[in-house]
């Protein structure tokens, strides 16, 4: 039937089938909602997902954007060392009339 969920032993044979053994039903779930997180949604929009009343869950599925948080932070290092490097080359100076 659609919708339904496969019992045990019929998700192990086909994850493992699959390629994936170990893979856990839960793991969809985690999966999407890091995905999810990924596209900027905040807090209350990942809790609304999933249904939770507490920021606590929500955080879990965050670290994808520590990871995003990360490459900003290098982004911004890049940009200050380059400005860093114009400046000490002299570029931007006034020329003397």
């Amino acid at each position: 039937m659609l919708g339904e969920v496969p019992c045990h032993a019929q998700w192990r044979d086909s994850v493992a089938a699959a390629g994936l053994p170990g893979f856990h039903f839960h793991d969809l779930r985690h999966t999407g909602n890091a995905l999810a997180s990924r596209t900027g949604a905040s807090l209350a929009d990942l809790m609304a997902r999933m249904g939770h009343a507490s920021t606590r869950a929500a955080l879990i599925y965050r670290h994808t954007a520590r990871e995003r948080d990360e490459h900003i932070a290098d982004g911004l290092s890049e940009q200050i060392k380059k400005g860093r490097d114009r400046a000490r080359s002299g570029h931007g100076q006034r020329k003397k009339r």
